[in-house]
């Protein structure tokens, strides 16, 4: 007889993503660095207004930071 193997025991990926989880997978998605695991568990569990909204906040942050950066620069520099 052909009996089936049984399945592993249930582990996280069945649960969608966290809060962290979603900031730390959009942030791997800016550099590109996201593995395959939890790019696949994002798709499957992940709910996608998270992550757009995770992804509109951290590039506002970014460019906030980078006009910020900008204009400590520009008035260290004395223009």
């Amino acid at each position: 007889m052909n009996n089936p193997k049984p399945l592993p025991p249930a582990s996280g990926a069945e649960q969608p993503p966290t809060l962290l989880q979603a900031v730390l997978s959009v942030l791997s998605a800016f550099f590109g660095v996201q593995n395959a695991k939890n790019r696949e568990r994002d798709f499957r569990h992940g709910r996608a207004g998270i992550f757009i909204g995770v992804g509109l906040a951290l590039t506002i942050l970014f460019v906030l930071t980078v006009w910020i950066v900008v204009k400590l620069v520009l008035a260290h520099a004395g223009m």
